[in-house]
Order: structure tokens, then C-alpha cells, then sequence
């Protein structure tokens, strides 16, 4: 009997365990499909375009304070995708790691309609729903981080934000550096 429950504790040891995995799993597979998602939106959109930002009061000299900024970065353009952009959680599936199992997440629709390798993938309702409470979480929690990154054309945003800044994707060495 002593060693049934040294297995028992053994094994219960190890449950939470999997669980945090699971949930840090999904919360940096949430966090890196965010990211890659508003990296994708603020690319369509026309470079030319630009928004007015400062103070429309004018000065004693007659004069405005008011620049023209580029509206793909803006802080208005940021704010309106992050109220949106966990939408498109619905188009990921989560795909195991045979060898880790770690789970990761997948675009199952491609932004130009080519067909996709969806091997091994699940595609879900309980995937997605999990997937954009995730993404709405860490939209909420780090909106100004994500504001500040993207509105000025950083380099590697995913790591910086998933890794660095808040620890989502703690084990983010492995994951490969994907692109759109």
C-alpha cells in the first residue's frame, strides 16, 4: 500500500503540471497568432494613406499643432484592430508536437485562399473558442504593449512580446519562426 500511494502522489504531482502546459501552451499560441494576425492587417493597408494626429486648438501664433502620421501604426488604427482581431481565431486549429507534445496554432484558412496543409490539425469549436478567449485576454491585458511594439515597425514583435516582455511563451526557443 505505501508504494500504491507514493505512485498515487507521483502522478498527482505531475497533472498540474500538464495542465500549466496546456494553458501556456495555448496562451503563446494565442499571443504569437495575435501578433502574426495585426501584423497582417496593418500590411493591407495602403502606405500612403495617413491620419491627423496632435491638437486641432490653435496656438497664440496662429498655427495648429497637428502632424500627419502613417494610419497603418496609428494608435486609432491599433485600438480598432485589437477590438477585432480575435475574430479571426476561428481560422486557427491546434496541431500537436508528436515528439513534445506540445500543442501549437495553425491558420487553417490562408489569407489568399491557397489550399493548406492540414494534416495532423484539429479544427474545432472547443480549439477556437479556447483560442479567442486566449487572444482576447492578452489583447486586454497587454494592449499598450502590443500598441507600443507595432506602432513602430519592430523587428521580431513575437518574440519581444510573447517571450520577452510577458513570459507567454516562456519555451518559445524551440517554436520555429514562421512567417505569413
Amino acid at each position: 500500500i505505501p508504494a500504491l500511494l507514493g505512485l498515487a502522489l507521483a502522478l498527482a504531482s505531475l497533472l498540474p503540471t500538464a495542465g500549466a502546459r496546456r494553458s501556456q501552451d495555448l496562451h503563446c499560441g494565442a499571443c504569437r497568432a495575435l501578433v502574426d494576425e495585426l501584423e497582417w492587417e496593418i500590411a493591407q493597408v495602403d502606405p500612403r494613406k495617413t491620419i491627423q494626429m496632435g491638437s486641432f486648438r490653435i496656438n497664440p501664433d496662429g498655427s495648429q499643432s497637428v502632424v500627419e502620421v502613417p494610419y497603418a501604426r496609428s494608435e486609432a488604427h491599433l485600438t480598432e484592430l485589437l477590438e477585432r482581431v480575435c475574430e479571426k481565431m476561428k481560422e486557427y486549429g491546434e496541431k500537436v508536437d508528436p515528439a513534445t507534445h506540445r500543442k501549437s496554432y495553425v491558420r487553417v484558412i490562408s489569407h489568399d485562399g491557397t489550399k493548406m496543409d492540414l494534416s495532423g490539425v484539429k479544427f474545432d469549436g472547443d480549439v477556437t473558442s479556447s483560442l479567442k478567449f486566449a487572444c482576447e485576454s492578452i489583447a486586454e491585458e497587454y494592449e499598450d504593449e502590443l500598441i507600443e511594439f507595432l506602432s513602430h515597425e519592430a523587428e521580431n514583435v513575437k518574440d519581444r512580446l510573447c517571450s520577452k516582455r510577458t513570459d507567454l511563451c516562456d519555451h518559445a526557443l524551440h517554436i520555429p519562426h514562421d512567417e505569413l
